[in-house]
């Protein structure tokens, strides 16, 4: 066991006992020198691979001037970055924090707050977050084990089933439609067009906000800036966060120009959003997130996607661009952990689940080791 693995941390992670010191491009090297080809990006962190130079550069440039003010007042980078995020979804105005979790509850209240309405209708086999709202529309009932009883007035609809989510809101109390458009821990499952598209007219007819969680989806994983832009439906309210600064702690909640107004001064707030050296380096991540790239994304996805369709024992490969899911006929913990010992990282979405999300700089080369490490494994 490594010296890292007996530190004095609460066990609430399953870690495998590596611990890593650097790290460059889509590899990572542990301390004991072996390298790792990273397939899990941190849990699609990683957008742009590690120790990108230009995010380092922005970063670095930023802690020479300045790290932090408090939101009592302005820096250019959060400026920049909201106008940023504004071009990307064609008007709005953004409200800055620190993780997933933080966007969904800022996207929580801020829904109740527009509408006046308490309800939250969300989808099963959903994930949204750990904290108490983010856990509470969260439609996997194991995860709330031991934290009962939750924020009150969330149903849950099944996904892609337009009935199901009408019923969920057929009292006229909801004020909030939550949906991934890919989800992600609960198995990089594809929301349809056709769903989506009832989606946004039912919160229209309901005088509710479509919110779309793209905190795993977003950032040019599947292709596009927004998941959302390949399925034809915009929504009123999204929330980014994990790739968004390629690893510096940001989340951000989007409000598209359209909305009902919610937020004033005072009615909510975190410390640290906005932070102007995570700022700089997200900002480094958009602007390297040109059309070149999101096509590559979709390129080197598909050759993915493809060679897990050759592999025994992968049953079904779903997704978008670079966020895929590999279904087994087996669990995943134990063909994850074999990957590891040959030197490939992944993680897992659901209990038979391997999920793709390498940074979005691989090239076929990376994918094809990739490839040959889960092939070994699987047969």
């Amino acid at each position: 066991m490594s010296n890292a693995a007996q530190a004095p941390v609460i066990p609430n992670y399953a870690r495998f006992d590596v611990t890593f010191e650097s790290g460059d491009g889509a590899w990572l090297y542990a301390e004991d020198g072996k390298e790792y080809l990273d397939f899990g990006a941190g849990i699609a962190v990683i957008t742009l691979g590690h120790c990108h130079p230009q995010v380092v550069a922005a970063a670095h440039a930023q802690l020479d001037t300045l790290w932090h003010t408090s939101n009592l007042y302005w820096t250019n980078p959060m400026a920049e970055l909201a106008r940023a995020l504004s071009a990307r979804f064609g008007g709005a105005q953004t409200y800055f924090c620190n993780s997933g979790a933080e966007s969904i509850e800022a996207g929580l209240k801020y829904a109740r707050k527009a509408t006046g309405k308490p309800g939250i209708v969300a989808l099963e086999n959903s994930f949204h977050g750990r904290t108490f709202g983010a856990l509470s529309v969260t439609g996997q009932p194991a995860k709330h084990m031991g934290f009962t009883p939750l924020v009150p007035d969330v149903r849950f609809a099944k996904q892609n089933d337009a009935e199901s989510l009408a019923a969920a809101a057929a009292d006229g109390k909801v004020g909030c439609i939550l949906i991934e458009p890919i989800q992600g821990e609960g198995g990089v499952n594809p929301t349809t067009p056709e769903f989506l598209a009832s989606a946004a007219e039912l919160a229209r007819s309901e005088g509710a906000l479509l919110f779309f969680d793209e905190v795993q989806s977003g950032t040019g994983r599947t292709g596009t800036f927004f998941a959302y832009e390949q399925l034809g439906t915009q929504p009123d309210l999204t929330a980014l966060a994990k790739g968004l600064a390629n690893g510096l702690p940001i989340g951000a909640l989007l409000v598209s120009d359209t909305a009902a107004r919610g937020f004033e001064p005072g009615d909510h707030a975190t410390t640290f959003g906005g932070n102007p050296v995570s700022c700089a380096a997200a900002l480094a991540v958009e602007a390297a997130l040109t059309s070149e790239l999101l096509a590559h994304v979709q390129m080197v996805g598909a050759h993915l996607a493809e060679g897990l369709r050759q592999i025994p024992g992968i049953r079904d490969v779903r997704g978008r661009g670079l966020m895929l899911g590999a279904e087994l006929d087996q669990p995943a913990l134990d063909i994850i952990g074999a990957c590891v010992e040959r030197g490939l990282l992944l993680t897992s979405a659901g209990t038979n689940v391997l999920r793709f999300t390498p940074p979005l700089v691989i090239e076929a080369a990376h994918v094809d080791r990739a490839l040959t490490i889960v092939h070994e494994v699987l047969t």
